[in-house]
C-alpha cells in the first residue's frame, strides 16, 4: 500500500446473529460456545428433510422501525436497518452532520428477501394480482438492504450490492475499501441474510449441502469424519468502514482496519486444474502486504461438505503448513449465514483481537488427517494481530480478507 493511500478502517459495529441480537450480546454467547441452533421455529418444518436452522433471537422489528418501514420490508431488511443503526451509534455516527455525497453503503445478499416474495406470490396465486403489494416490486430484490439503509440515513455516495453467495460479504466489505480508497469518507457494508420461510427453504434443500442432523450438537460439524452438511442460519453483521484520518480527526475508537483482500474462481469441474481457494488466501496476504508467519488465526469457511473441507485444509497446509497456524469456525454456534457469514466472522475477528482470546468451533472433533490446528473445547487465550477471513459461494467464488488490530 502506498503512503498516500487511505486507510480502511472499522469503527462500528452491529450484529444480528442467532446467539445473539447484538455486538455484546453475541460477543458474549460466542466467548463461551453458546449456540443459537435449534428447531425451525419460523415455520412448521415436519414436513422437510431438515429442520434445524440458527434463527435470530428476541427481534421483533417493530420495537425498532418506524411503521411506514414494516409494509415494504423483509424481515431480512428489518434486520439489517437495526444492525446499521446500531453500527452507527457504535461508530458515534450522525450522518445528518456529514455531508450526503460523502457516505455509501456496499451490501452482499445471496437470495434477497424470499419470505416477502412468498407472501406476495401466495396472494397472486389465492387472491389475484390485484392484492400484490406494490412494494414486492424491490422487497425482495437483492440491493434493497443497500437501498433501504442509504434512504433511511441520507447516504447519497458510491452504493451498490454484491452477490456472490457466501463470498459476498468479504466481496462487499472489500469494495468498500475500494471506495474509501478513492475518497469517499465513510462506507456502510457487510451484509445480512434470512430466508428461513418454505420457499427459501426449499430453494436451500436444492443445494444438495444441508444437513439433514436432527440433533443441534452434531448436525454441522465442519472438519470432523461425520460432516454431512451445513446448517443454514439468519443474520449477519454491519460495519461501519471509515478513511482512517477522517475518523482519528473525529476521534473515534477502531476496531481495526481492513489490510487486504483477495479473491479468484474454481475452476470447472473436470478440468484437473486445482480449486482457487489457496491462491486466493495468497492475494490477500500480498494485498496487505504480509507473510504467512504474520497472521495469528484464520477464520475458517467450513462448509461441512468432506471434498470442500479437505480442499480448505489443504489451501491452508499449503500456505501456512500442517497444523501451522490456529483455526477456528465459530459459526457452528450460528449456522451459516450465506452473505452475512463472513461480515460476522470479521467483526468476531475484531472482537477476538479487542478481547485476546479466540472463541471455539464448538461441538467438532476434528479429523486429524487434516492436519488443522484447530480451536475446539474452549475459547484460545491470545493476542491477535492479524486474522484471515476465508469465505466461499456456491459455483466457485474464492475470498479471503486480512484484517488488522488497531
Amino acid at each position: 500500500m502506498s503512503t498516500g493511500t487511505p486507510r480502511a478502517v472499522v469503527t462500528g459495529l452491529g450484529i444480528t446473529a442467532p446467539n445473539g441480537l447484538g455486538t455484546e450480546a453475541y460477543w458474549a454467547a460466542t466467548r463461551v460456545g453458546k449456540s443459537g441452533i435449534g428447531r425451525i421455529t419460523r415455520f412448521d418444518p415436519s414436513a422437510y428433510p431438515a429442520r434445524l436452522a440458527g434463527e435470530v433471537p428476541g427481534f421483533t422489528a417493530s420495537e425498532h422501525l418506524p411503521s411506514r418501514l414494516m409494509a415494504q420490508t423483509d424481515h431480512m431488511t428489518r434486520l439489517a436497518l437495526v444492525a446499521t443503526d446500531w453500527a452507527l451509534a457504535d461508530a458515534g455516527v450522525v450522518p445528518a452532520d456529514l455531508p450526503p455525497y460523502s457516505m455509501g453503503v456496499v451490501t452482499a445478499s445471496s437470495s434477497g428477501g424470499f419470505e416477502f416474495g412468498q407472501g406476495e406470490l401466495q396472494k397472486l396465486w389465492a387472491e389475484g394480482s390485484q392484492y400484490v403489494s406494490a412494494y414486492q416490486s424491490f422487497a425482495w430484490f437483492y440491493a434493497v438492504n443497500s437501498g433501504q439503509i442509504s434512504i433511511r440515513n441520507g447516504m447519497k455516495g458510491p452504493s451498490g450490492v454484491v452477490v456472490s453467495d457466501q463470498a459476498g460479504g468479504l466481496d462487499a466489505l472489500a469494495q468498500a475499501r475500494r471506495q474509501i480508497r478513492k475518497g469517499t469518507r465513510l462506507v456502510v457494508s457487510g451484509s445480512v441474510d434470512a430466508s428461513i420461510c418454505p420457499w427459501g427453504w426449499v430453494a436451500q434443500l436444492a443445494g444438495g449441502r444441508l444437513s439433514t442432523g436432527e440433533d443441534p450438537g452434531s448436525a454441522y460439524v465442519p472438519f470432523a469424519p461425520s460432516a454431512a452438511g451445513h446448517v443454514p442460519g439468519e443474520g449477519g453483521a454491519i460495519l461501519v468502514v471509515e478513511d482512517e484520518a477522517a475518523a482519528t480527526e473525529r476521534g473515534a475508537t477502531v476496531y481495526g482496519h481492513l489490510a487486504g483482500y483477495g479473491s479468484t474462481f474454481d475452476p470447472a469441474p473436470g478440468s484437473g486444474r486445482p480449486p482457487g481457494l489457496r491462491k486466493a488466501v495468497e492475494l490477500a496476504l500480498d494485498d496487505a502486504g504480509l507473510a504467512p508467519g504474520d497472521i495469528d488465526v484464520v477464520f475458517a469457511d467450513a462448509a461441512a461438505v468432506p471434498d470442500l473441507d479437505r480442499a480448505e485444509a489443504e489451501a491452508l497446509n499449503a500456505v501456512f503448513g500442517p497444523r501451522g497456524v490456529p483455526v477456528t469456525a465459530p459459526k457452528t454456534m450460528t449456522g451459516r449465514l450465506y452473505s452475512g457469514a463472513a461480515p460476522l466472522d470479521v467483526a468476531t475477528a475484531l472482537l477476538a483481537m479487542r478481547e485476546g482470546l479466540v472463541p471455539a468451533t464448538v461441538n467438532v472433533e476434528p479429523d486429524p488427517g487434516y492436519d488443522l490446528d484447530l480451536v475446539t473445547g474452549q475459547p484460545r487465550a491470545m493476542a491477535v494481530r492479524h486474522a484471515l477471513v476465508l469465505a466461499r459461494g456456491h459455483g466457485g467464488f474464492n475470498s479471503a480478507a486480512v484484517v488488522g488490530a488497531p
